[in-house]
């Protein structure tokens, strides 16, 4: 294996870092950390966990991130994506499900590092990407309905259809207060960037609603306002490490789940550290980026943390308030850690449906509804990959939607890859007009009698094997020779060797010679190390179709 592609930014930041950029970072950490707070709480409920167990992802998760991580900039913690996948790993497998899960994929990140695919994950098409996004934004909507509007209910059901219809069920119960105070959040939100870009919305909005809720709770007696104290027992402390009952049962059962945290974050993460090269001027290390991701699923499940990634808000906000290394991140962890220590019990006045009105924020963000729009004025297979993944996501969950989505986008390509290449037949002219493959002066080439000459123009892959088949077996009369131009086959696969190799065979059985055309270096090295270039005979390879018509001559 080549060598190992692990260069965290933090290690070369001290070579000419000063007290100027010191305390630039500690600044822009002060704010993400503050930041982060609304949104680490809200993220570890809306996943079904406690709010400290969103607040330690946070700060451990975050912590590594920045310190292993190949990206100068970049903020990690819970976020949205996460909630509907951690969520329903909660429902079925419980908590400790969910660390084993999340340790799981924390392995299969660090292993997608090690092996240097951190570019492949850039390859998954756009509209899966935004379809998952999108379903998701809708799925975390729809999931803070009951605390938006207090509704009182017994329980929620898992499902999309049935989680409406039991809310259309329970709407004679909607708590005005509540509900008052839901959308007064989001107002608050909305409105805050017109006064101030430093300090956001969320935050404004929680310590005003927090503020209110406990005036009318201690002063007025107004209790029918649902806090985060209500629900939860905050245990403002530094966590214990736990230990986690693998067993392959267990790890079989979680594998799909873990896979599609580890893409999703692998995703994620990598996307936010695009866009912030975009804004810094910076590039980052991709695979790095991936270990220091795995790396912190890893570790953080062991003491509560649930899945983290980068967060491109978090890290956007570091960014625009002058943060430029991985020192910023470092600091917005221990701001974090001393808000947990020190005012975590203030976490309990939180008004349950300010969080809610945060989130219906974040899954608005999320939605990316006009990039949605735009994408189903694309081709047909874009639109299909596109509402396939949407509505499972919706529907059924994320892995289905991913595993689905990543198998239509692929099957949908091959079709047009296939549809894209052609196979042609010459039998008396080959016309080298405005070919380019080698300079001569006449235009047309004339073949000799009883020679048929076949070009196959795109990758020769098992998409186009069976078309190539059918191209010869719909042929009448037997040639003498057959010449395969490949002058324009970028690459061959399993499949196309094995279609060459079947039809050297039945043309020996019937006397006729293969000779191969054009052929570039990659095809030809996969021809040799096959055994076809020596089946065939190095001769009846050509260079190009002037060689390999005098080849048939000579023959």
């Amino acid at each position: 294996m080549k060598q190992l592609d692990f260069h965290p930014v933090l290690f070369s930041t001290f070579k000419n870092y000063n007290k100027e950029k010191f305390l630039t970072d500690l600044m822009a950490g002060i704010i993400v950390g503050i930041v982060a707070l609304p949104l680490a709480i809200a993220f570890g409920i809306a996943s079904g966990v406690s709010p400290e167990q969103g607040l330690i992802t946070a700060i451990l998760a975050g912590f590594i991130i920045s310190f292993l991580g190949g990206s100068s900039v970049q903020i990690g913690g819970p976020t949205g994506a996460f909630i509907v996948i951690v969520y329903g790993i909660i429902q079925e497998f419980g908590i400790e499900g969910l660390a084993i899960a999340t340790v799981m994929a924390g392995i299969i990140l660090l292993l997608m590092g090690i092996f240097k695919l951190g570019t492949i994950i850039r390859f998954i098409p756009y509209p899966i990407v935004v379809g998952f996004t999108s379903g998701i934004a809708l799925t975390i909507f729809t999931t803070q309905i009951k605390d938006l509007f207090g509704l009182t209910m017994e329980s929620v059901p898992a499902d999309f259809i049935s989680k409406w219809g039991a809310y259309f069920q329970c709407i004679g119960t909607v708590n005005w207060l509540a509900m008052a105070v839901g959308i007064g959040s989001i107002l608050l939100i909305v409105v805050t960037p017109k006064f101030s870009k430093k300090i956001p919305g969320s935050l404004i909005a929680i310590i005003v609603m927090t503020v209110a809720s406990y005036i009318m709770r201690h002063y007025f007696g107004i209790t029918g306002l649902e806090t985060i104290g209500d629900r939860f027992e905050i245990n403002a402390s530094l966590p214990q490490p736990n230990s986690l009952a693998f067993s392959m049962s267990t790890i079989h059962g979680l594998l799909p789940a873990a896979f599609t945290i580890a893409v999703l974050g692998a995703i994620e993460s990598l996307l936010s550290a695009t866009v912030a090269d975009g804004v810094t001027g910076h590039r980052h290390n991709s695979n790095t980026e991936l270990i220091a991701q795995g790396a912190a699923n890893l570790i953080a499940p062991f003491f509560g943390g649930i899945p983290a990634t980068g967060a491109i808000a978090r890290t956007m906000t570091n960014i625009n308030n002058g943060g430029r290394t991985p020192i910023a991140g470092l600091i917005h962890a221990v701001v974090l850690l001393l808000i947990l220590l020190f005012l975590g019990p203030l976490t309990k006045h939180i008004p349950m449906a300010c969080l809610a009105g945060v989130l219906v924020i974040v899954s608005y963000n999320m939605s990316e509804w006009r990039t949605f729009k735009a994408l189903t004025r694309n081709s047909h297979s874009d639109i299909a990959v596109l509402i396939t993944t949407f509505l499972l996501t919706v529907i059924f969950d994320l892995t289905i939607a991913i595993e689905v989505g990543l198998l239509l986008a692929l099957v949908l390509f091959m079709k047009r890859a296939s549809e894209v290449t052609k196979i042609t037949v010459s039998k008396n002219i080959v016309d080298l007009s405005h070919e380019g493959e080698i300079t001569h002066e006449e235009e047309k080439l004339f073949i000799p009698e009883g020679v048929e000459v076949y070009e196959i123009d795109g990758p020769f892959f098992f998409g186009v094997a069976t078309k190539f088949d059918e191209c010869m077996k719909s042929l009448g009369d037997k040639p003498h020779i057959r010449i395969i131009r490949m002058r324009k086959v970028p690459f061959i696969d399993t499949t196309g060797l094995h279609n060459l190799e079947s039809l050297y065979h039945l043309s020996e059985k019937e006397k006729i010679k293969i000779i191969l055309s054009g052929v570039n270096e990659q095809v030809h090295t996969v021809l040799k190390k096959s055994g076809f270039a020596s089946m065939i005979g190095e001769k009846n390879i050509c260079s190009n179709i002037h060689e390999a018509l005098k080849r048939a001559g000579e023959i």
